[in-house]
């Protein structure tokens, strides 16, 4: 029989990747993202609540480089998440179906969160007492 070395399903290989597959992947990423970073918030509560020397410690990881650029994906995580969360609200109310829109839409979702980060850490820098 020839259809013996036919593949049982599409493969990743087959198919290029589209918006809509790409947008699923990353919000399924990004809630992942947000549970092991609500962790490190966690940590961070508790290192306060047992006492100074700890909390300098969980302040000195975070404060560091990594831990910024750690807490800002988390933050684009939050708010992507967010924006594409809101973007399957109106797909569960039957609007934004068109090929034209789901690439409008998704796109959106990716800039919107990258704006509303940036926004949120360059406000969080504006109002903090530098030296």
């Amino acid at each position: 029989m020839a259809t013996q070395n036919r593949p049982l399903s599409p493969h990743l290989q087959v198919y290029r990747p589209q918006i809509t597959s790409v947008l699923s992947i990353l919000h399924r990423i990004t809630g992942v993202a947000l549970a092991v970073g609500s962790l490190l918030l966690v940590y961070w509560i508790i290192a306060a609540a047992v006492g100074p020397e700890a909390f300098a410690t969980a302040q000195s990881l975070i404060g560091s480089v990594i831990g910024r650029l750690l807490l800002f994906g988390w933050t684009y995580a939050l708010f992507f998440h967010l924006v594409n969360g809101i973007r399957h609200l109106f797909w569960d109310a039957g609007w934004g179906f068109e090929l034209k829109t789901v690439s409008l839409t998704g796109w959106t979702a990716v800039v919107a969160a990258l704006v509303l980060a940036l926004i949120a850490w360059g406000l969080g820098y504006w109002q903090m007492d530098l030296p």
